[in-house]
């Protein structure tokens, strides 16, 4: 039997002795503010004709519009990423680590430029269909700024110019009320956050917590310059070892390395997080939420949700071609473990940035509906038998930029509360 600890609080509960804190707060304020009028008033005159800032204080009360605690609660608001003026990234040692041999020539021909014009303009139209799609199954929709990504920029470490703001869960993590912003770990990345200042400090205003993680430098020093990359056998065999692209220089991690399960959130280390990205997490969660660094079977490890998906409560996807290390403790929490089915995907169908994996990429909109490929009716059997029902969508072009449901969205809000499943 799986166990379900409710725990008191969540994001509603901590408003309310937020809010008694604010009440006492405003009724001291008030008495200053009459204590010190006519000084206050004689002050006021000195500045007249300066333009009052919209200061931010604290919250009225009203509900915090950040709240997710896990991957399955009901659905209510969601950032969807841009397929517009996606760049292929600069083909440097630490994408070059990512992708797989055979598109190689691909990113020594086109990195740092648009990718091919055609191929973008569908993947625009399919996912301005996602968010329809989305908000006719009640979910409020949120995009990024949209920015010019072609941009070189230089810092005292790097020049690179940018890569796009397609995958809101690659950089922001929303763990309870709070907005993370992941480090990241690609050096065209490095000034990704950009697109999506406007929106959290919108949420920041309405309550909302917002944290940074410690910006890498991204020097040389933060790649294994040597890191073997031309056989499968020595990528088994550094994963195994728990070696990577990225080493241990200083912190970094992508927000899509992280899995979210209640009070127990599970994480890889990759080629774009590593083990001072994890423990930094580890410490800033602690004690509330639990951080398990778990492994799988994966040479070329990027991106935790195309490998292992928590579908609802004790339920996950494990991908079959890369079997967990940890599996056990799943198991011996009571959880149901599924192996999806091999995607559908035809091979010549180009996928520039990840595996055809990305079928088992889906996004939950609560406990019975699912995200899916349309084109991808295995998977769509196995929710069904599951009681899932699947909603098709098709994002196969959106594919070959880096992502499926999971990746092209950031869950804002879900319907839920705090609980423990592990």
């Amino acid at each position: 039997m799986l166990r379900v600890k409710c725990l008191r609080g969540g994001c509603r509960g901590a408003e309310a002795i937020h809010l008694f804190g604010a009440m006492l707060g405003r009724a001291l304020t008030g008495w200053t503010q009459k204590a010190f009028q006519s000084s206050s008033s004689t002050a006021g005159s000195q500045v007249q004709g300066t333009v009052a800032e919209d200061y931010v204080t604290e919250t009225k009360g009203q509900d915090c519009p950040v709240c997710s605690y896990n991957e399955w609660d009901p659905l209510e608001e969601v950032i969807v990423g841009r397929a517009e003026n996606c760049h292929v990234p600069p083909f440097t040692v630490e994408v070059k680590a990512c992708i797989y041999k055979k598109y190689w020539p691909f990113y020594q021909k086109y990195g740092g430029q648009s990718f091919p014009e055609n191929h973008l303009k569908t993947a625009v139209a399919e996912i301005e269909e996602l968010c329809n799609v989305l908000r006719h199954e009640g979910v409020t929709v949120r995009r990024p700024e949209p920015i010019d990504w072609s941009q070189v920029y230089t810092t005292p470490d790097f020049t690179s110019s940018g890569m796009y703001a397609a995958m809101p869960r690659d950089i922001l993590l929303v763990v309870g009320n709070e907005i993370i912003e992941a480090p990241m770990a690609w050096r065209s990345r490095f000034f990704e956050y950009r697109a999506y200042r406007p929106l959290i400090k919108e949420y920041f205003r309405k309550g909302a917590k917002w944290t940074t993680a410690p910006k890498p430098t991204m020097s040389d020093d933060l790649y294994d310059q040597d890191y073997p990359m031309q056989t499968l056998a020595d990528r088994h065999k550094l994963a195994a070892q728990g070696k990577f692209v990225t080493t241990e220089h200083e912190p970094c991690f992508d927000a899509a390395e992280f899995m979210r399960a209640g009070r127990d959130i599970f994480v890889q280390r990759s080629q774009v997080t590593n083990y001072m990205g994890i423990e930094w997490m580890r410490r800033h969660l602690a004690p509330d939420y639990k951080v398990h660094t778990i492994s799988f079977k994966d040479p070329n490890a990027m991106h935790i949700d195309g490998t292992f998906n928590i579908i609802g409560p004790g339920l996950a996807l494990l991908n079959p071609e890369r079997p967990c290390d940890q599996i056990d403790m799943f198991y011996k929490a009571g959880w149901t473990i599924v192996k999806p089915p091999i995607p559908m995907i035809p091979d010549g169908h180009p996928m520039w940035m990840s595996s055809k994996w990305l079928s088992m990429n889906v996004l939950m909109l609560d406990e019975k509906r699912v995200l899916v490929e349309s084109s991808e009716t295995s998977i769509q059997k196995m929710f069904e038998s599951l009681g899932i029902t699947p909603i098709k969508v098709s994002i196969r072009h959106a594919n070959s930029l880096g992502g499926g449901f999971h990746c092209w969205t950031t869950d804002v809000r879900r319907r839920g509360t705090l609980q423990s499943y592990f």
